[in-house]
């Protein structure tokens, strides 16, 4: 079961197949009656996505019209804004996976995952989700006014009309406060993982704007990663929020220490984490390319559906599908484990264990839930889309 994005901050996707409508234009889940409702179903995997664009759907409910993320598409950044600007940390009850320097020495780095050198894994609680899903929604509300997620994004800069350009420097200008909000939280969140997240985030941001005056389509996967890596940042805080990440973290164990830590540096310093393809690219585009195809059925099923009234049908697409996902989990971590690059092996394995964590939930499933695939989901694009930029 795949779930469409909502029309919220960060974007929609087409299909994985690279298709979708012409020009990057709004998918048809894109609901008439405008971004404040919920999105209609539809079954996109782990697919291209547009630019953020839209305002936030209710919360996950037993009545809402989110659909399952699997595949990768979108869920959540619009859920989240709906109610993690109010709230400022969910408190996990017990139990969670808080960062991995627990009981370290205290380190006097002015950041605060300095001591963060264990395994990455399920977050309960981060500090700097707030501020994050406010720098999101004023970011959306921006670009929306100048309808930015209906731009076709093929047409280059030799190309714009007036009014395009002008789009495109507004929206340019909004990319870069949005990255330029971000760079405290570098140094706030107490999780290294998050804090690479960040500094990819305003480093993918900077990439995209600086390209603006001479834009090619194919510079259009800067855009993508960017969202991508916003997506994930935005979906570990409505997990979080939602309550799904401090159930699920029990149930996951830590996986293996990494095989190196990047050392925390300033946003402006550290830059994107991948400026040549890794090695890995082909066969992690070709692990994504597999799992679509072997979890289509389930990507049939209605996720409006709890686990409690499925029929026997849909139960046994759903415990069918448990194994592929954790086998496709073991695979990124595998993959990310041999890039030999630190921030692309702490996205895989973040990837894997919400993989996991939506895997372990799956049979007694919950609204709420695919929230944590939505994690794996754009950890996944996150990685795919910058292979596909520094190509």
């Amino acid at each position: 079961m795949s779930l469409p994005p909502p029309p919220g901050s960060f974007g929609q996707q087409p299909p994985m197949g690279g298709g979708g409508q012409p020009g990057g234009a709004p998918q048809p889940w894109q609901q008439p009656g405008g971004p404040a409702g919920p999105p209609p179903g539809g079954p996109p995997p782990w697919g291209p996505q547009q630019q953020w664009a839209g305002g936030p759907p209710p919360p996950p409910s037993g009545g809402g019209k989110t659909k399952w993320i699997l595949g990768g598409l979108a869920v959540v950044l619009a859920i989240a804004l709906a109610v993690v600007v109010t709230v400022l940390v969910v408190k996990p009850d017990g139990g969670g996976n808080g960062p991995s320097n627990a009981g370290a020495n205290g380190s006097k780095s002015e950041f605060a995952s300095a001591d963060d050198t264990g395994p990455v894994s399920i977050i309960t609680e981060d500090p700097t989700c707030a501020a994050w899903m406010r720098i999101s929604q004023d970011y959306a509300d921006r670009t929306n006014a100048v309808n930015w997620g209906a731009r076709d994004s093929s047409i280059p800069a030799t190309a714009w009309t007036p009014e395009q350009r002008t789009m495109y420097e507004t929206v340019g200008k909004a990319t870069s406060e949005a990255a330029d909000r971000t760079k405290s939280l570098v140094q706030q969140t107490p999780h290294r993982v998050m804090r690479e997240l960040f500094e990819q985030f305003v480093a993918y941001a900077g990439a995209f704007t600086d390209v603006i005056p001479t834009y090619t389509a194919e510079q259009h996967n800067l855009s993508l990663t960017l969202n991508s890596v916003g997506l994930v940042l935005a979906n570990v805080c409505a997990s979080i929020e939602h309550g799904s990440a401090q159930l699920a973290a029990p149930s996951v164990p830590l996986p293996d220490p990494p095989t190196s830590v990047s050392p925390p540096a300033e946003p402006t310093v550290q830059g994107r984490f991948m400026m040549s393809p890794n090695s890995i690219c082909p066969e992690w585009d070709s692990a994504v390319l597999k799992f679509d195809a072997d979890t289509t059925e389930w990507q049939k099923i209605d996720p409006n559906i709890p686990a409690a009234k499925w029929d026997a049908g849909q139960r046994a697409t759903n415990d069918a599908v448990i194994p592929i996902i954790l086998e496709n989990a073991d695979k990124i971590e595998q993959l990310g484990r041999q890039s030999k690059n630190s921030i692309l092996e702490d996205i895989a394995v973040l990837s894997a264990q919400y993989h996991r964590a939506f895997a372990n939930a799956l049979p007694n499933y919950r609204t709420a839930d695919n929230l944590l695939e939505a994690v794996a989901s754009y950890g996944v694009k996150s990685i795919r889309w910058a292979c596909k930029a520094a190509s």
